[in-house]
């Protein structure tokens, strides 16, 4: 019988490297750990500087592997939007960036199959919240106002017709 082992991790979008966690998680499994870090880095490698959740699955019988690149977080997805480090680590008084519209919309329309939310508007009003947290404002305004604005149907245009 073939048994297939999942192994879930996050990585450095195109960091990958033998050493932990992946090699202490892969090493057991009889998998070549560089063939699987140089497949990672390979698929992860637009994300560079995000991190990405991967899932890799091993055959155990017959040593074979197969790479599963997730979504980044929103909160990268943002910072890297942003080409800044990290977010504010006082969100409420000190802001590190300004966002549009258009790119909460795309990091939206990234994150929609992750999110739980059914339409753009909504999924956007979800990045808005992730930047209330990260001390980042939408068009020089508090998020919550922004998620006001959806609401009042102030960017339907940026939306279309769902």
């Amino acid at each position: 019988m073939v048994e297939t082992k999942v192994v879930e991790l996050i990585v450095g979008g195109g960091q990958a490297t033998v050493g932990p966690p992946l090699g202490p998680a892969l090493g057991p499994l009889g998998v070549n750990i560089v063939a699987v870090v140089n497949k990672i880095n390979e698929v992860t490698k637009e994300y560079a500087g995000m991190k990405v959740p991967v899932k890799v699955s091993v055959d155990t019988e017959y040593k074979t592997f197969e790479v599963t690149v997730g979504t980044p977080t929103a909160s990268a997805l943002i910072v890297s939007e942003l080409k800044i480090e990290k977010g504010s680590s006082t969100p409420n008084s000190v802001k590190v960036g300004d966002l549009s519209m258009a790119q909460i919309v795309r990091i939206a329309k990234i994150k929609a199959p992750q999110l739980l939310s059914s339409t753009t508007e909504n999924a956007a009003k979800e990045i808005l919240g992730t930047c209330v947290t990260l001390g980042v404002t939408v068009e020089g305004k508090d998020p919550r106002d922004i998620q006001k604005d959806i609401d009042a149907g102030m960017y339907e245009q940026l939306f279309g017709s769902q």
